[in-house]
């Protein structure tokens, strides 16, 4: 029975309905130590499993629980949860069995990323839901390894329609699960205490005084009862948490020494796999006889070949209860009974107190192998520990360096500058000291410091390169030009060339930092010709130079070449799934749908890569994305979705929001503010970003308007000579070019070139606003047929892409010219319009063939969510059926 937890206990069963209906859910449950997680769990499998539904199909129970002592083993609490269906291996995707096989210790082939394992169980928890509805019950969560926390996060946040329920337990301080919903378990009040009381038989005249004592906490309340009725309680200032902590050290004190040591070996196992108990018993003279004490006074119970503590205090107890000596001999006697070598190096840890290289080898073997199934804050803790009693300090800065470069894998940033900071003072050998220079950098690339992260590297790699430092040189000029800093890519580039280790990249970039786009262009098309395979250079820092070469293709201004490479990189993340990188890509490949006119694309992207950033902790791309959506807002002329996204976006990344700001300043008419909300950016890098390439000719148009022209000549010399440089690979933007040239020149010819370049295609938006100038300029010239054939155009334009206050201008000049009945319009209702930007994504892949498993892989959901989002969608789009989707036009 439990007491006080009437309105819990709803929450948990509509959560359970829910999965009975084909809804998933999750729900973290929180509260202090004996506070009634672990009995509230209790009850609701009790309850789920006797309760077959309306639809009579039984309800299946997986539970995990977090142990202390495991909480450094790799993907050990996702062992428990899977073991008994790893049945269902066979039927997930490839790269999702092999990831599962890799954690369950049955297959070979290392995971590529450490989000692919949570992709996995979630397609492992649909599958099952398809026999009927899944609880998946996680207590004491706050003990979870890292790897199988993140692994159970990211399916619970991508949950929706498989019909399963997710429950996880955890201590206040202990486990934290962004994105989730909570539950807290408050203490019981007086009459609730009472009541449990009561039922235990407590005298009404001391229930005051228990109840007291207790705070309300259930477990004191059983624990204070209890030692009162063996007149052994005393009143203690400490938490309660800790009194209770206390009484089971007194009560496991009196029990007999072969006693204490058969706990303690249990407490030290911690999984209560009662054969290994057993083997490790008989080797410290003590037998499973000895625990029948311990499970009289009700410490713990033997039950189907598992030895449980009847809450999880009591092994803490246990433990911390006895002497050094006591616990590392009891841990030898498992590491020498561990059939597992992973199970054995998690006892060796507590073993070794100084350096020794047998142990160290083991540790780091561990270590391996938890690299190799993406376990990366496991692994990277065991080559910590292994480092720490090695006896050669060059294996101990290898082993160190190692450790930092799976601590920033795991995202562990300030843990990881600290253990390469730690290796840096050991060695001085080039390749070691190469890689903690690239994870030092690599820190504080991404804490936002990229600056430091370039120079950090340049004064590392020397003043010429060698084979060790050539790659150290060409992610410094990465980071130099991500970063805006010239004089960076400048001293990168000239020690590269001094060690005849010339790289095209970088000398495109320096040529870029010296204004010099006529040689410094062609060398960033020469470097992308190989496509993003050759972004990859021997020893750089291949996430950087990808960075920068998907980035390139932006800053070339080819957006049929951009559009190619960054929809390549979004094929490889999907394929390969490479859940932690498709952020990015997705990013690079919205901008370029931005520019090319798909914003329905362009808004389902940032959607994906909006919730994949939250859901894997990415916060700096999470902020960043918003320049996508900003932009769309202000083409658009959503001023309050402008400035939302503003105030959600730190100051330090709010640059493309700014430049989106210009956009719909200019929209509005407002041409004071377009041409001073942002300065220039001075020559160098930040000259040859996309977003300062677009705003160029906005801040051109605002001068002309405000009678200005010669505020807008610096931008128009810089935007002229970048345009000039890649004119056969862009040829909208030597259109744009001229667009501007006509506004300060008031020359008919340049619109009606500027007209014919945009006719080879290109920028859709660009190009209706150059035919909105040219009708302005032929309505004042009073050429009012000419005029209205190419403002009809631009209105056309901006009505698809829903440009409001354009769609005014346009229509307003049309008037004008002596055009009736002319109104700006929204385009008539778009099926697709009414459809979620997901949805979308789902439909379309459904119309080009792939099932829904496929589907399920490439957009890292599961089966059953895509079949929802199709059931979904079809109303929507007036169809019913798969087939039917064929006959859509769904562009």
């Amino acid at each position: 029975m439990l007491y006080g937890r009437t309105t819990e206990q709803e929450r948990l069963e509509r959560l359970v309905a829910g999965a009975r209906a084909g809804r998933s859910g999750a729900l973290l449950v929180r509260g202090e130590a004996g506070i009634g997680k672990t009995a509230l769990l209790d009850w609701l499998a009790g309850t789920a499993v006797r309760d077959d539904g309306e639809d009579g199909r039984p309800l299946r129970v997986l539970r995990v629980t977090g142990i202390e002592p495991e909480a450094d083993l790799a993907f050990g609490g996702l062992v428990q949860l899977l073991w008994p269906v790893q049945d269902r291996l066979d039927a997930l995707p490839g790269p999702q069995a092999a990831a599962l096989r890799a954690v369950l210790g049955t297959g070979q082939e290392r995971g590529p990323d450490r989000f692919l394992t949570g992709l996995a169980v979630l397609t492992v928890l649909a599958d099952l839901a398809d026999d009927g509805p899944v609880l998946c019950l996680v207590d004491d969560a706050q003990w979870l390894d890292q790897a199988t926390a993140e692994a159970l996060l990211f399916a619970a946040r991508r949950l929706a329609a498989e019909g399963v329920a997710m429950v996880l337990a955890g201590r206040d301080d202990g486990f934290t699960a962004p994105g989730i919903p909570e539950l807290r378990l408050n203490r019981l009040d007086f009459e609730d205490s009472s009541r449990l009381l009561a039922e235990r038989g407590a005298a009404p005249a001391l229930r005051s005084q228990i109840i007291a004592a207790s705070a309300g906490n259930p477990l004191a309340l059983i624990e204070f009862d209890s030692a009162r009725r063996e007149q052994q309680y005393q009143h203690d200032p400490l938490p309660v948490a800790d009194r209770v902590l206390s009484g089971f050290r007194s009560q496991i004190g009196r029990l007999p020494e072969r006693t204490r040591l058969m706990m303690l070996i249990a407490a030290a196992e911690a999984r209560g796999d009662l054969p290994m108990l057993l083997r490790a018993s008989e080797l410290l003279g003590v037998d499973l006889g000895d625990l029948e004490e311990a499970e009289r006074n009700g410490l713990l119970y033997v039950m189907d070949g598992i030895v449980t503590f009847r809450h999880p205090l009591i092994a803490s107890a246990t433990y911390q209860g006895a002497v050094l000596a006591r616990r590392i001999a009891v841990h030898r006697a498992l590491a020498d009974a561990a059939e597992d070598p992973d199970c054995r190096a998690r006892h060796l840890l507590a073993v070794a107190n100084g350096p020794d290289q047998e142990i160290a080898l083991e540790l780091a073997a561990a270590a391996g192998r938890a690299r190799d199934r993406t376990a990366y804050a496991a692994a990277s803790g065991l080559y910590r520990h292994a480092a720490r009693i090695a006896a050669d300090h060059r294996q101990r800065a290898a082993w160190l360096t190692e450790a930092a470069t799976l601590a920033l894998a795991a995202g562990h940033t300030s843990q990881a500058d600290r253990l390469a900071g730690e290796a840096d003072e050991l060695t001085d050998e080039p390749a070691v000291g190469a890689r903690v220079a690239s994870v030092r950098a690599a820190v504080a690339f991404e804490l936002g410091d990229r600056r430091e992260a370039a120079r950090g590297l340049l004064a590392r790699a020397g003043d010429t390169a060698t084979a060790e430092t050539a790659g150290l040189l060409r992610t410094a000029a990465a980071y130099g030009w991500l970063a805006g800093d010239g004089e960076t890519v400048r001293a990168a580039a000239g020690r590269l060339a001094a060690g005849d280790c010339a790289d095209p990249l970088v000398e495109g970039l320096e040529r870029l930092c010296e204004d010099d786009a006529e040689h410094g262009l062609p060398l960033l098309a020469r470097f992308l010709e190989g496509g993003l395979d050759a972004s990859a250079g021997p020893g750089a820092d291949g996430q950087a130079v990808r960075m920068l070469a998907l980035t390139c293709g932006l800053v070339l201004g080819d957006d049929a070449a951009a559009l190619e490479l960054a929809s390549a990189e979004v094929r490889r993340c999907r394929s390969e799934a490479l859940i932690g990188e498709l952020p990015y890509a997705l990013d690079i490949l919205t901008r370029v749908q931005l520019l090319t006119g798909h914003h329905r694309d362009a808004e389902a992207g940032v959607a994906e890569a909006e919730e994949i950033a939250r859901g894997t902790g990415m916060r700096r791309r999470l902020a960043r994305l918003g320049g996508v959506r900003a932009r769309i807002a202000a083409i658009e002329g959503d001023a309050r979705r402008v400035r939302e996204i503003a105030e959600a976006t730190p100051e330090a990344l709010r640059t493309g929001v700014d430049c989106a700001h210009v956009l719909l300043d200019l929209g509005l008419g407002d041409f004071e503010a377009a041409l001073t909300r942002l300065d220039p950016p001075p020559p160098g890098p930040d000259r040859y970003t996309w977003l300062s390439l677009s705003t160029a000719a906005d801040q051109i148009e605002a001068a002309v308007r405000l009678g200005r022209p010669e505020r807008a000549e610096e931008a128009m010399r810089h935007f002229e000579h970048w345009a000039r440089a890649g004119a056969a690979a862009a040829p909208w933007a030597q259109a744009v070019v001229l667009r501007c040239r006509a506004l300060l020149g008031d020359r008919p010819e340049d619109y009606t070139q500027a007209l014919r370049l945009h006719e080879k295609g290109g920028r859709p938006f660009e190009r209706a606003r150059t035919e909105l100038l040219y009708g302005e300029w032929l309505r004042r010239a009073r050429r009012r047929n000419e005029a209205r054939g190419v403002l009809r155009s631009a209105l056309a334009t901006f009505e698809s892409l829903r440009a409001e206050p354009w769609m005014r201008r346009a229509a307003a000049e049309l008037q004008a010219t002596g055009e009736h009945r002319v109104s700006a319009r929204m385009p008539a209702d778009n099926p697709i319009d009414r459809l979620t930007p997901q949805e979308l994504q789902v439909v379309r892949l459904a119309k080009d063939g792939s099932s829904s498993r496929e589907i399920a892989a490439q957009l890292f959901l599961s089966p059953r969510t895509v079949e929802h989002h199709l059931y979904k969608a079809y109303p929507k789009l007036g169809v019913g059926s798969r087939q039917e989707l064929v006959l859509l036009d769904l562009t």
